[in-house]
């Protein structure tokens, strides 16, 4: 596994045998270290995805070591601790942990919490870019945003980027009457006289791809003397 992890611990042994039993289930890329100090450096460069972090460290306690990382990563922090209280469990996790274990511990059981902190770290990275991709649709037409993609029954519609130009403006003011003068300054980018047969080549040619008659488009439709309308919604 690639996933990277930190081990924060003073007592060396616990450090040796929580680095042993991750690296017999398959983790390879951990680093350590022995103070509250060297464990921020490291955090540092290393930018750990999960970090395992004991509270009673010999210079910062790991509370404040927490609170200090927090200002600068967004990993996953879990604590460490001899108290087996909930008032050192509340200290840790305002701090910005993510989880705790208290001393003695079983090494397998921080095996599981460390996998469980990764999957909620991808979760996180697949909601992000859920939500960096805008998808915009109109019955079975939809565009991808980010990919600058267009699909049509989800089946990958084949255009230029001129047309997938006017199916994304489209798309993004649907039914909505967009002049052939508008359509072609933020296409084409130019503000000079409109060339109509430019313009009503590629909408012929979007209307072949994305029509189920191109003869009869219900889609795209042309608003005489306005410009076009994409339809979208229960608009007809």
């Amino acid at each position: 596994m690639m996933h990277k992890i930190l081990l924060v611990d003073d007592e060396r042994d616990i450090v040796g045998l929580l680095e042993e039993v991750l690296s017999r289930d398959g983790f390879r890329n951990i680093r350590k270290a022995y103070t509250g100090k060297d464990a921020l450096a490291v955090c540092r460069e290393f930018q750990p995805d999960v970090i395992v972090l004991d509270i009673m460290l010999p210079d910062i306690d790991g509370i404040e070591v927490c609170k200090q990382i927090r200002m600068f990563s967004y990993c996953s922090i879990l604590f460490l601790s001899s108290k087996n209280d909930d008032v050192d469990k509340i200290l840790g996790l305002a701090s910005g942990g993510d989880d705790y274990v208290a001393k003695p511990f079983s090494p397998k059981e921080i095996v599981y919490r460390v996998k469980s902190q990764l999957r909620r770290v991808q979760y996180a990275k697949a909601d992000a870019v859920a939500q960096k991709s805008i998808t915009l649709s109109t019955g079975d037409i939809s565009v991808d945003t980010d990919a600058c993609c267009a699909y049509k029954a989800r089946q990958l519609l084949e255009l230029t980027a001129k047309e997938y130009g006017i199916l994304q403006f489209m798309m993004e003011n649907q039914n909505k009457i967009i002049s052939k003068e508008r359509l072609y300054e933020h296409i084409w980018g130019e503000e000079s006289a409109v060339c109509d047969n430019t313009i009503m080549v590629h909408i012929r040619h979007l209307r072949e791809k994305i029509e189920d008659d191109p003869s009869d488009p219900q889609r795209l439709k042309t608003v005489k003397g306005l410009g076009y309308k994409l339809i979208g919604g229960n608009e007809k």
